[in-house]
């Protein structure tokens, strides 16, 4: 009887430890997406507002009042951070980017953000963003628009000129030639 109470509660624990290490490995929740246009293909993870005040101060973070801190570098969506790929060699946001795959970061602003390319793939979200710091290719700050309504899931898009991000009532654009 004994051995059997061992073995179940051992099932037990690996189940719960891979369940946990699937959300922070894997899709930790949030939907994922990959969308492609002219220039570039972007794949990111897509996290819904629920009512939630998305980006504010570091203490409105800490006290859980907000989700993302203004002025430190974010993920761009969840999960894992986002990716973009250039098919060619292009201007992003006005600046000479070669063909390939690149981390996509961003800092939100109130007024504007800042735009960051990386070398370093594979990283998750941008716990690790200052190790990597000097694998940043590109930098470009663009300004922070409004949408005309909320938009509840994060969305990317890639239209012909170029990236849009939306999300809550913030809208940001980086051109792309």
């Amino acid at each position: 009887m004994k051995k059997l109470l061992t073995l179940t509660l051992m099932l037990l624990f690996t189940a719960s430890a891979n369940s946990i290490f699937a959300q922070h490995m894997g899709n930790g929740g949030s939907p994922h997406d990959t969308v492609t246009g002219q220039f570039a293909t972007v794949a990111y993870g897509r996290p819904y507002m629920k009512g939630r005040v998305l980006f504010g101060t570091q203490e409105e973070h800490d006290n859980k009042k907000a989700l993302e801190v203004y002025g430190k570098v974010w993920r761009t969506g969840a999960d894992a951070a986002t990716q973009i790929t250039f098919k060619k060699n292009c201007t992003f946001g006005g600046k000479p980017i070669k063909a390939g795959t690149y981390t996509l970061f961003t800092i939100p602003g109130t007024k504007e953000w800042t735009i960051i390319l990386n070398s370093k793939l594979g990283q998750w979200g941008a716990f690790a963003y200052e190790k990597t710091k000097s694998n940043d290719v590109l930098t470009i700050t663009v300004p922070e628009l409004h949408t005309n309504a909320p938009v509840e899931q994060f969305t990317i898009t890639l239209p012909a000129t170029g990236m849009k991000l939306e999300w809550g009532n913030v809208s940001v654009f980086v051109p792309i030639k």
